[in-house]
């Protein structure tokens, strides 16, 4: 899954792009390399929204990644106290060792099944997040120099991953608004969809094949603006960009404490990506585009 984002752009780009003039004061927070989800801060979204002659306009806001469903329904999370423990691994009242719900990613094949806590927000509240780059761990087992066979334990090496030609994109999400019952604190959340990794994510993500549903424009106005049927929604969902269409390359591990984390990083121990046109026998090149 996608668990890290980037989100730093300028100015510049992105006035041109979006023509929001009136919201530059508010740019400060689109100045991060890298966002750690895990961390459920506050993350940049694109919402829908209507200019003063009712023609379509979108609104730049800040969200809290990590979805918060409706404290009536499953999981039944009602202030924030109950919010920080449910996320992470915790024990329930019976003792019991339990995974934390982080609802970070959004299943694009499961999000319209009845019963899901992001049914209403694919149907009613579609955003968009801003992503200048994911970053997702290969898993792979290098072979010990004594005994000639791979190891036991995988290695993990980090990739980032973007669009080529363009220094951001958007990929689909949904969003809901969460009321603490004990303080009232009104929280914007959202959750972003994944869907069914291409052929070069299959080899980059190994461990879930999954890739975040990246948007082309036209998918990506669509699905904030338009008025969808329900097979319109699932569709775009579960779009899949094409692996010819993104870029990847490996990172260094200690990326996200570094002073220069997007800097590339070549591992002689990494076989290349079993791709068209790419050499599968040879080490993992720092840079593919």
């Amino acid at each position: 899954m996608c668990y890290y984002n980037g989100q730093k752009v300028t100015h510049a780009e992105f006035i041109r792009l979006k023509n929001l003039e009136k919201n530059v004061r508010n740019y400060d927070f689109l100045n991060r390399e890298v966002i750690n989800g895990f961390e459920f801060g506050l993350s940049a979204v694109l919402v829908p929204a209507k200019d003063e002659q009712g023609n379509n306009d979108i609104e730049l806001t800040q969200m809290e990644w990590g979805f918060l469903p409706d404290p009536l329904k499953w999981p039944f999370w009602e202030t924030r106290e109950q919010v920080n423990e449910g996320r992470r691994p915790h024990k329930d009242k019976y003792g019991r060792f339990v995974d934390g719900l982080n609802f970070l990613n959004a299943v694009s094949e499961e999000v319209l099944q009845k019963g899901k806590v992001y049914r209403e927000a694919a149907l009613y509240r579609r955003c968009l997040f801003l992503s200048t780059g994911f970053y997702e761990w290969r898993h792979h087992f290098p072979v010990n120099k004594r005994t000639g066979q791979p190891r036991k334990t995988a290695e993990k090496y980090p990739y980032r991953v973007g669009v080529k030609g363009q220094e951001y994109f958007w990929i689909a999400g949904i969003h809901h608004r969460w009321d603490d019952a004990e303080t009232g604190e009104v929280v914007e959340s959202a959750a972003l969809l994944t869907t069914a990794a291409n052929l070069a994510m299959d080899q980059i993500h190994n461990r879930k094949r999954r890739q975040p549903t990246m948007l082309t424009e036209d998918l990506a106005y669509s699905w904030i603006f338009d008025d969808l049927t329900e097979e319109q929604i699932q569709e775009i969902a579960s779009y899949q960009m094409p692996w010819e269409d993104m870029e990847f390359y490996t990172l260094e591990r200690g990326f996200t404490s570094s002073f220069d984390p997007l800097r590339p990083h070549t591992y002689t121990d990494l076989p290349a990506l079993d791709l068209p046109g790419i050499d599968p026998s040879g080490a993992a090149q720092a840079k593919l585009f």
